[in-house]
């Protein structure tokens, strides 16, 4: 039978914070479906909106949120754990930059950091069974990306054993999501070493093709390093498990390409835009998930160097809610096509 894609929803990392009605999760769930979204994904680590601990051992607690959220006019879609995830595997290179995603007790502690992380990502996948969800995203973090670049020339083996480790620091936790019953899907995104279709299959053959490792499908990503985000579906739709619905613009020019020449946001050839100001092509996108039987949500997530948040947001449920394909359960031509007859099929065949 077809499937619909679920939506609008809203992914909440980028608009939580210290006022009205960003600052509670009652608050903004009212915000969210007032705007016309059905869905909220939470930033697992904004403790205005979310205690992750609290969840992963309160059946009560979670049944509450539901409560909450549903009165309000909206469901959960998904957990998120980015910041705690990309905390899994950092290079000493970005051990500072990367402590502000962990609380001040762990920063400039690398290993209890990554011990924290850790457990964080083990709450993600029982309170995520808790809240009645089957999918969970995050960032799998990043041992290889300063090599990224083959100069100097890495030393041979380098990026398979950093393909190795990571997969045997994610191996136990996609265990936990397998006993949960959820599917961890993981964003490919630049600055992780799972950033594309190639390192996607680098680290899925390191799991042993692990169930439970899934894709968080983004196309902005995609366009910014020029992959084609159609042909990705193709490939990898059993594995996508979730879509963060975010638009963006590659225009190179005379002094840059994909890198971008170390330019702020607005200056950049890559750039990320609010929905339907980039170049992603996202009728085509619906219409590959749609006829994949993508069942699951379509979530905006909002980053734009030009446009306000807020206008973002208001402007992002009917784009996406224009672009979801209520799925026919018959064929167009179905009013001429005869019965399914068998003796007839013989007859037409030439065969009797």
């Amino acid at each position: 039978m077809p499937t619909d894609i679920k939506g609008p929803a809203i992914f909440l990392a980028q608009f939580a914070g210290d006022a009205a009605p960003f600052n509670s999760w009652d608050g903004i769930t009212k915000w969210a479906a007032s705007l016309g979204y059905k869905g909220v994904q939470i930033p697992s680590w904004d403790g205005r909106l979310f205690d992750l601990k609290k969840a992963a051992s309160s059946k009560t607690y979670c049944d509450e949120l539901r409560g909450i959220a549903k009165a309000n006019g909206v469901e959960i879609t998904e957990l998120s754990t980015h910041l705690q995830g990309q905390l899994v595997a950092v290079h000493p290179a970005y051990d500072e930059a990367f402590d502000a995603f962990a609380p001040a007790a762990f920063h400039g502690k690398p290993k209890e950091r990554q011990k924290w992380a850790v457990q964080q990502v083990k709450y993600a996948a029982k309170a995520s069974r808790n809240l009645g969800l089957d999918a969970h995203v995050s960032f799998p973090g990043a041992l290889c990306w300063p090599f990224l670049y083959g100069w100097p020339p890495r030393p041979a083996g380098l990026i398979e054993e950093g393909f190795s480790e990571l997969a045997r620091r994610w191996k136990p936790l996609l265990d936990q999501f397998e006993e949960n019953g959820v599917d961890c899907g993981f964003e490919l995104h630049p600055g992780e070493d799972v950033m594309d279709g190639a390192t996607f299959e680098m680290f899925l053959e390191r799991l042993d093709n692990h169930p439970r490792c899934m894709i968080n499908y983004d196309p902005s990503h995609f366009v910014l390093q020029q992959l084609n985000y159609l042909d990705f579906i193709d490939i990898y739709h059993e594995r996508i498990c979730a879509f963060h619905v975010k638009d963006a613009e590659f225009n190179p020019s005379g002094k840059q390409g994909v890198y971008s020449g170390f330019q702020p946001w607005l200056q950049r050839a890559g750039r990320f835009r609010s929905l339907g100001d980039g170049q992603v092509d996202f009728g085509a996108i619906f219409s590959k998930l749609a006829g994949y039987n993508y069942d699951s949500w379509a979530v905006l997530e909002w980053e734009c160097c030009i446009k306000d948040s807020v206008q973002g947001a208001i402007e992002g449920a009917p784009f996406i809610d224009s672009h979801i394909i209520k799925t026919t359960e018959k064929s167009f031509d179905d009013f001429v096509a005869g019965s399914a007859d068998k003796a007839k099929i013989q007859r037409i065949l030439g065969i009797k």
